[in-house]
């Protein structure tokens, strides 16, 4: 591994010369409008095989060195990227084959993204451009970085090379013994039975689940080999002070929304230096910080807590997101306020042809200055000043509050779908009820980590308080570990569809919930989806009394609380024929307490639960006074100093206490239409750079503005 580190917090913009309608001259114009703006990095190279190798065997990499070289004349740093996950035309001819073959059939030519990643001849072929373009770049001065492939995933591949591998995957798991195989995955049903390894049939439309999370799993295993194997490579080349990232992304839903389906990030992250990720949100009226809190909370956790690099997030963006004024400024800060040491532009100019000409960089068509440009050279210029630079890198977060996540779970609940249980694709997924809990964390201003399902035990003794949002899948040593938590005084929070099969998706056949009902003190073998109303009612002696009575979403588990045991039963459901039933439920368990939702929550609703239980764990957020008002984020940076970043994610005006003391690194500052300070309306504003702020301090920040205080 490489034992670089970020020494300063980078701020840039992929770029593409070779992308440019306008002659060679550009670069330099661009360069210097780069410097002008703060820019100390760029991104380029990871899109272009065919310009890196226009024939087999013939390689330029003029493109490459023009953008090397005219970056070094301006101080700006390069992260290069491995031209890998946009194939050639000519190894296409040559060979068909390195195209997945996925449910919907072969691949055809022309996007990206649509290679099988196990192919030899595209691992043959990938392999030679990956070591001539490094080879070529290593020793530049500029280059500060490697980015192996781009959003690396695997593209649903269901070719011949993916399942051989994957059969042979299974005999080295099974030992060649194919009872076994059968009685794990159940494959007597349906007369899916297996009893010789050439009749192993295709599994594109196989009907068993475990069968298909096995699979899920294993291709997700072949992203981390993949990235591994790119990583590998580049290191044979790279100096000591160059560092490998990569690129991850999230479930897209026209934004970055929630866990990635076909990547492991815990475990793909494994082959890199920096974790680095594409952070993608919507804006305008619609910018809540929520995604950019959520991309980088799950970023910095695959780590544990390390810092990460933003390598693409929006600038002018797809229609309906450039930022109003002030909101870039705000993103910016927004990104380190999770940790991010670096925020990185998809891209400097907007393409003039093809697929994304109206997906816009900072600069626009007529790659002029405009609003955009000029609001990102703001946040550039500040934080280039050491006196905020300095501050705010290597934010180091000391969260309580953890949410375990698992790719199994979603892969299963993508089939065993929440409302139905089966794969029909209607109602919420697993990422629906992950989110619900995590943004009601983040309107309450109580930050979190993200786990991994086999998070060791002494990962989990860092948290007051963990959270299973539909942990469908859960080993026996997670539950072991779970289990040990509480009894050493945690407080497990979990909710419907947590721990109801093994890891290979098979049922538990005891009690639900298994392995813990003594730990929650209650059982239950039934639920039900709710039809027409079924309010959620609130004891009246309970502390969630007053709590209103939303309806119950997607699945109602019948709750059978164990009052001998002392279960406190938190809630129930208002219909007469489930009224006998828990809805949510509290037990103690050793010196700790375990607390069940057996049900989807409003959003509200889950806020109200998810707030008692912070406060149920022990835990004082120094936000949550200011939940509805401000966005609070905090963390420890080189100096020990406590650094609370205070978001104010709205077009109004806001004036509170100040939850904290210390100095004031980044105040307030009004952006006006062109994009720059408005000097005069920045003047009038009361918090200013370098003002000392006592608790209880009265704070005024302008709308889509912020203010940075440490000490």
């Amino acid at each position: 591994m490489s034992k670089h580190s970020v020494d300063r917090i980078l701020f840039g913009a992929a770029y593409y010369d070779e992308y440019m309608p306008a002659g060679e001259d550009r670069i330099e114009t661009d360069m210097k409008m780069m410097d002008a703006a703060g820019i100390n990095v760029i991104r380029i190279a990871e899109s272009t095989w065919s310009t890196c190798e226009p024939q087999l065997g013939a390689f330029d990499f003029s493109h490459v060195d023009r953008a090397l070289d005219a970056a070094q004349r301006h101080n700006i740093n390069v992260i290069v990227g491995t031209p890998t996950y946009a194939v050639p035309a000519w190894l296409v001819r040559m060979h068909p084959d390195v195209l997945a073959v996925t449910p919907n059939g072969p691949g055809k030519y022309g996007p990206r993204q649509i290679m099988d990643i196990v192919n030899p001849a595209y691992r043959y072929y990938g392999e030679r451009v990956i070591r001539e373009l490094v080879k070529h770049v290593a020793n530049h001065p500029a280059v500060i970085g490697y980015q192996v492939d781009n959003e690396t995933k695997y593209y649903d591949s269901v070719s011949p090379d993916m399942q051989a591998l994957f059969v042979k995957y299974l005999r080295g798991k099974f030992n060649d013994d194919l009872d076994r195989l059968n009685a794990h995955f159940g494959l007597d049903y349906w007369s899916n039975r297996v009893d010789a390894w050439e009749d192993f049939p295709d599994v594109t439309n196989t009907i068993n689940q475990s069968l298909r999370g096995e699979f899920d799993r294993f291709r997700r295993a072949q992203v981390a080999e993949f990235l591994a194997w790119q990583a590998d490579i580049v290191r044979e080349y790279a100096r000591d002070d160059q560092f490998v990232t990569q690129n991850f992304d999230f479930e897209w839903r026209g934004y970055s929304y929630g866990v990635q389906p076909a990547v492991d990030h815990f475990k793909a992250s494994a082959a890199v230096d920096i974790t680095g990720v594409d952070i993608y949100h919507p804006t305008e009226d619609e910018l809540t910080g929520t995604e950019i809190a959520f991309g980088g909370d799950m970023t910095r956790s695959t780590k544990n807590g390390a810092n990460y690099l933003v390598l693409e997030t929006e600038a002018q963006g797809q229609h309906g997101w450039v930022p109003f004024p002030g909101q870039l400024r705000l993103q910016a800060y927004s990104h380190l306020a999770s940790g991010a040491d670096m925020v990185e532009y998809w891209h400097w100019h907007s393409i003039h042809n093809s697929f994304e000409t109206y997906w816009k960089g900072l600069l626009s068509h007529d790659m002029e200055s405009n609003p955009t440009y000029e609001e990102a050279g703001v946040f550039g210029r500040e934080v280039a000043d050491p006196a905020v630079g300095e501050r705010l890198i290597h934010l180091k977060k000391r969260n309580k509050v953890a949410i375990m996540v698992s790719n199994e779970a979603l892969s299963a609940l993508e089939w065993f779908r929440v409302e139905t249980g089966f794969p029909d694709g209607t109602g919420v997924n697993y990422n629906d009820i992950v989110r619900r809990v995590y943004d009601a964390l983040f309107q309450l201003n109580v930050e979190c980590d993200f786990l991994p399902v086999d998070a060791p035990t002494e990962r989990l003794a860092q948290y007051a308080m963990i959270i299973t949002p539909a942990l469908y899948c859960t080993p026996e040593e997670t539950i072991a570990r779970l289990r040990g938590f509480v009894a050493g005084g945690g407080h497990l929070v979990s909710t419907m569809r947590s721990f109801v099969t093994d890891d290979e998706v098979t049922v538990w056949h005891d009690r639900a919930p298994h392995g813990l009902t003594d730990v929650f003190g209650l059982s239950y073998n039934q639920f039900t989806r709710p039809k027409g109303r079924v309010p959620v009612v609130f004891a009246d002696d309970a502390a969630l009394a007053g709590t209103s009575e939303a309806p119950a979403e997607a699945l109602i588990e019948l709750l059978k609380a164990d009052a001998e045991a002392g279960t406190e039963v938190l809630a129930r459901y208002g219909h007469y024929a489930w009224e006998s039933y828990a809805a949510v439920t509290r037990h103690g368990f050793g010196k700790g307490s375990a607390e069940w939702i057996g049900t989807l929550l409003d959003a509200d609703t889950m806020k109200a639960v998810m707030r008692e239980a912070v406060a149920h764990a022990g835990i004082e957020p120094a936000g949550l006074a200011l939940a509805g008002k401000v966005a609070v984020r905090q963390g420890v940076n080189q100096a020990g100093e406590t650094v609370t970043y205070l978001l104010n994610y709205s077009a109004d005006e806001v004036t509170f206490a100040s939850p904290v003391a210390g100095s004031v690194v980044v105040a307030p500052q009004v952006v006006g239409a062109d994009g720059l300070i408005d000097e005069a309306a920045s003047a009038s504003l009361a918090v200013r750079p370098g003002m000392p702020v006592s608790v209880g301090d009265e704070l005024t920040i302008p709308r889509w503005n912020l203010a940075v205080i440490a000490g």
